[in-house]
């Protein structure tokens, strides 16, 4: 485990760290970033590496009329030289003690069927995986 690594929720002063972190699967946009961080519904927790961020969890609250907050994992990604410290466990764990005081009541996530890592991942941290789900999406619909 790196102790050195600072791993902490991020706000808005920390715009610059985002923006400048090769961490993300594609670069940050500013205003992404921005609203992301002012949003009081989601969160991204850091990990730091002095002003450098090399790893992050993001999230959001999903709220429902019928149902308590839940929180939907968008994102868990550590810069490849970093893997293999526990980094990735430390940004969940952060993640999973920021939704409790959020109130929120469960936490729910999708990965790949081949992503090897993040099922480790969240098997290590007592997930329950869940198998039979079919995923649809309109991901660019917008762009017509």
């Amino acid at each position: 485990m790196d102790d050195d690594i600072d791993v902490r929720r991020l706000g808005p002063v920390d715009i610059e760290a985002i923006l400048s972190s090769d961490a993300f699967d594609h670069p940050a946009r500013p205003d992404q970033a921005r609203a992301f961080l002012d949003a009081p519904e989601t969160a991204i927790i850091g990990a730091l590496d002095g002003d450098r961020m090399i790893g992050f969890a993001s999230a959001t609250v999903l709220l429902h009329p019928d149902k308590p907050p839940m929180l939907f994992v968008n994102e868990v990604g550590v810069n490849e030289g970093f893997r293999k410290r526990g980094i990735a466990t430390r940004l969940v764990e952060a993640l999973i003690d920021w939704a409790r005081a959020y109130g929120c009541e469960g936490i729910w996530l999708a990965t790949e069927e081949d992503n090897a890592a993040a099922r480790a991942l969240y098997r290590k941290l007592d997930a329950r995986e869940t198998t039979g789900v079919v995923v649809f999406d309109w991901d660019g619909a917008l762009e017509r």
